[in-house]
């Protein structure tokens, strides 16, 4: 079957039974709707795509093959994901999350917190070019923090995912920072510095509008506000809080920097984790092995029970107790369980053709410089939805619109950077997306309730269609010795 073939009604059914499924899920299931819901929605619609790819000739092997390639390449996401759970409980018990809640409620306040929040996540992912790696360490703690300075999780969701994205997309280490000018074309240096042209005012807008909530109060939480006083007492009271503690999350970032995987050096993190506990916290170490053993006995049950399932600390403060608590690898199997069920629609998807015929429908007709980076934009936010997948995002579309921009005679850097202007920035927005569940699950927070406030992920795709639509900094295929940047008149 080629996509041609394909009827453009029956490679849109099973969208629109997915987005109607999801409707209701989020109806009347609320935000329990990603327990369950959402994810016997995309098995339904990933059953239904199949039942008609089947009626077409598509054969279950094909069908079986492209599932059990798509979930493979989800592997070391998911192995991050465990780990993170991990790290989060064995940093609970040694009091590294709470080190980082107390310190930074000594030099934050919530009139500058989501800017701050912003540019740290956005420094460190710039420096280790991980966004999921800087959520998971740092992240973390800053929403305690928010929290405990009552502000609304959506807001500080959102300032620390801008910040992460800024870094994943500008950082030499990133994977997707080299991924799309390989896709496009061009090398990496060029793909930076025309990236920062849209991504660089794309942040100034985020910082000043993180800035000016904070500084107005629009961002404080009903109903917090009153259960900051006494947090920190009660942080100190149960931990022994030193700088010591923080050799863990440096080593870690150190290692990540230095371009180790990061799921080693999240493991590695886990370890130094259950040590720092086991040398610096052993009353909670006996309290969370719960029986009468000797402490070598009791540091080994309380890092097992750390990594593997759900620990809560007490303390007698509400908001400390809300907070200090990890539900380990087994928190994020419902995590795990979405991205399976995603990667598993959009493999259906791509072996039945209905994704190609998608594309192809959405690139044609396109005359202009504009037109041509609306439908790359387009098809990137396409396949984040569908594909439910970042890499698929820019792999796909690149590889399907590079021969468009060259008829229109653009340079592939212009490629590469809408690419990441669009499918990098826009996964961790949509709710069954690796990333979207990906960041949910690692900061607690549904995706609906911080997508509305990732203001650096929403203006960067709005950003890169003004720069075209502008005709600033669109660089033309070279007609000589150089390569020429033209105006909009030069569409």
């Amino acid at each position: 079957m080629t996509p041609a073939r394909l009827p453009l009604w029956m490679a849109l059914a099973p969208v629109a039974l997915l987005v109607t499924l999801l409707a209701l899920d989020v109806i009347w299931f609320g935000e329990d709707s990603s327990y369950g819901a959402n994810q016997m929605a995309l098995l339904l619609a990933a059953l239904f795509a199949g039942a008609l790819g089947m009626s077409r000739g598509t054969t279950w092997s094909e069908l079986r093959d492209a599932i059990a390639q798509s979930i493979g390449t989800a592997t070391e996401a998911l192995l991050i994901l465990l780990l993170i759970g991990a790290l989060s409980g064995t940093w609970l018990i040694a009091g590294i999350i709470p080190a980082f809640i107390h310190y930074g409620l000594m030099v934050l306040q919530p009139g500058i917190f989501l800017f701050a929040a912003c540019i740290v996540c956005a420094v460190l992912s710039l420096a280790t070019g991980s966004s999921w790696g800087t959520v998971g360490t740092v992240g973390i703690a800053l929403v305690g923090i928010g929290q405990a300075l009552g502000l609304s999780e959506g807001w500080v969701a959102g300032a620390i995912i801008s910040g992460a994205y800024f870094g994943d997309k500008m950082s030499p280490l990133s994977d997707t920072t080299n991924l799309a000018p390989a896709v496009a074309g061009t090398d990496l240096i060029t793909h930076i510095r025309y990236m920062a042209y849209t991504t660089g005012p794309s942040m100034l807008v985020a910082l000043a509008v993180f800035l000016a909530v904070g500084l107005g109060g629009s961002a404080m939480a009903e109903g917090t506000a009153e259960l900051a006083p006494g947090f920190a007492e009660a942080v100190t009271g149960a931990f022994h809080i030193h700088a010591g503690l923080f050799v863990a999350p440096v080593a870690v970032i150190v290692l990540i920097a230095r371009r180790m995987p990061a799921a080693p050096a999240l493991f590695i993190g886990v370890l130094l984790g259950a040590l720092t506990a086991w040398l610096f916290q052993p009353h909670i170490v006996r309290e969370v092995a719960g029986e009468d053993l000797g402490y070598a006995a009791a540091a080994y049950v309380a890092a097992m029970k750390a990594m593997a399932v759900e620990v809560t600390l007490s303390t007698g403060h509400p908001l400390a107790d809300s907070l200090l608590d990890s539900g380990g690898m087994a928190g994020m199997m419902n995590t795990v369980w979405l991205i399976v069920c995603a990667m598993t629609f959009g493999a259906v998807l791509q072996a039945t053709g209905m994704l190609q015929r998608l594309t192809s429908a959405l690139v044609t007709g396109v005359q202009s410089t504009l037109g041509l980076v609306g439908r790359t934009v387009g098809a990137c936010l396409a396949f984040n939805v569908l594909a439910s997948d970042q890499y698929i995002a820019i792999v796909v579309p690149g590889k399907m619109l590079g021969e468009a921009y060259q008829k229109q005679g653009l340079a592939p850097e212009n490629l590469s950077r809408t690419l990441e202007d669009a499918g990098t920035v826009t996964s961790v927005l949509i709710p069954w997306n690796t990333c979207g569940v990906a960041q949910s699950g690692i900061l607690g927070v549904a995706t609906w309730a911080y997508a509305p406030y990732c203001i650096f992920n929403w203006v960067s795709p709005l950003m890169t269609l003004v720069v075209a639509g502008l005709g600033w900094k669109i660089r033309r295929m070279p007609s000589g010795p150089n390569q020429q940047e033209v105006s909009s008149s030069g569409h």
